[in-house]
């Protein structure tokens, strides 16, 4: 039987010298190398949307893959690619390294300089196990299938700016294009996810930060099945146990959600603490949510600087929103830009909170009508991003508005565009 093997390396040199021994290998089909943990990931989750039989067998990955580390990234094939045998290629080839690959999810592990022998062993037993899983999976099994959906992070420069809100209305209006969507709440220690949604649920996200091989059963149990569609993880009632949620689990809970749901928006918060760092790094869209005025955006500059110190998110791959937005105020979208470095998103969010009072206050934030400014604005930021489906996303209307026709909204929404 052939045995189908994707390496995952980000030395040139290293690859040419991994791929010229793979070709070696009696009945492999060694793969041309993928260079970083977003190629790989995505190579997965495109064969991964035919069948599963269509995935490699085995998985090399070199210890110095990037800009995921070779563990954690370990942990999300295995977690998202169960039938997917991965061996970790590594100079360390030391008891401590070994234990923490096999709790990976590695299937094996190949010391450098590389051993013919011990390559053919490592891929070989890799490749029956993932034969066996294969076997396992064709009767039907307990697993994450799905090809990976897109995480969007929604933080704050500072507190009161408008992230609860935004991320809320960000996925209602994913959930209403037919969109399958999530809704994460990381704001671990005053989260406000469920009181804007009027929801009584005792489980949340500390429910599943110390479970190391986490179920598509088990996140179920956790998530909590919304009236609008939306699927909720919420943050802890007691604020404190907030800490129980290391950026590990934060990394694995991600992985199981984008498999399970196309989109998945994350809230934040305004304070960065090592699990929304974890999501801010991992999303694939980072928005910061800021007011038009002198203290939010210094605090805008500061954030984006605090990524970019700590290598999480750089200011160039940052989408600042601009919500509260009055024309005659001073400081202008492009001024925003220009001080954080940032791309500030073309659609701006009006400041009309008496129309969101009533319903902040009665938590029906779901309820909040189609003729309103901030959810037309809102709804247009999600067409902005892509975060619906083509036929609901906005289209140009006469006088320079943007329409939206929403699932859960009959008629047009339209949206206010800055220019």
């Amino acid at each position: 039987m052939t045995t189908r093997i994707l390496p995952a390396v980000g030395d040139a040199d290293a690859a040419r010298s991994l791929t010229t021994l793979l070709t070696q290998l009696p009945e492999a089909e060694p793969a041309g190398p993928v260079g970083d943990s977003t190629a790989l990931i995505d190579t997965l989750a495109r064969l991964a949307t035919e069948s599963y039989h269509e995935l490699p067998e085995v998985v090399l990955v070199h210890e110095r893959i990037g800009p995921v580390p070779a563990l954690e990234l370990i942990r999300e094939v295995a977690l998202r690619f169960p039938a997917v045998g991965v061996v970790l290629v590594t100079s360390d080839t030391g008891p401590g390294l070994y234990s923490a690959a096999m709790d990976s999810g590695a299937r094996g592990l190949v010391g450098l300089p590389l051993s013919y022998e011990e390559l053919v062993q490592r891929v070989q037993t890799a490749a029956a196990w993932a034969t066996g899983v294969r076997r396992h999976l064709g009767h039907g099994g307990d697993v994450f299938t799905g090809p990976g959906g897109r995480v969007v992070t929604v933080s704050g420069a500072k507190g009161g700016v408008g992230t609860t809100l935004t991320a809320v209305q960000l996925a209602l209006a994913a959930a209403a294009s037919g969109t399958s969507a999530a809704l994460v709440d990381l704001d671990l220690q005053s989260g406000d996810v469920a009181s804007y949604l009027d929801v009584q649920f005792r489980r949340s996200i500390v429910d599943l930060a110390g479970i190391q091989d986490l179920s598509p059963r088990v996140l179920q149990d956790a998530v909590y099945a919304h009236e609008t569609g939306l699927g909720l993880l919420l943050a802890p009632g007691e604020g404190e146990r907030g800490e129980e949620v290391a950026d590990r689990a934060v990394r694995q809970i991600l992985s199981a959600l984008r498999s399970r749901y196309e989109t998945v928006v994350v809230d934040c918060g305004s304070y960065l603490n090592g699990a929304n760092a974890a999501a801010i790094e991992m999303a694939d869209t980072t928005l910061l949510v800021t007011t038009p005025d002198v203290v939010a955006v210094r605090a805008a500059k500061r954030m984006v600087r605090l990524w970019d110190r700590l290598q999480i998110r750089k200011a160039e791959e940052t989408v600042t929103v601009v919500n509260r937005y009055v024309r005659t105020t001073e400081i202008q979208p492009p001024l925003i830009e220009k001080i954080t470095s940032t791309r500030v998103s073309r659609t701006v969010v009006p400041a009309n909170f008496k129309e969101l009072q009533p319903l902040v206050d009665a938590g029906r934030m779901q309820d909040l009508e189609a003729k309103s400014t901030v959810k037309q604005a809102l709804w247009g930021l999600a067409g902005e991003l892509g975060l619906v489906k083509a036929s609901d996303a906005p289209q140009k209307s006469r006088g320079g508005r943007l329409s939206v026709t929403g699932k859960g909204d009959r008629g047009a929404l339209g949206i206010r565009r800055r220019g």
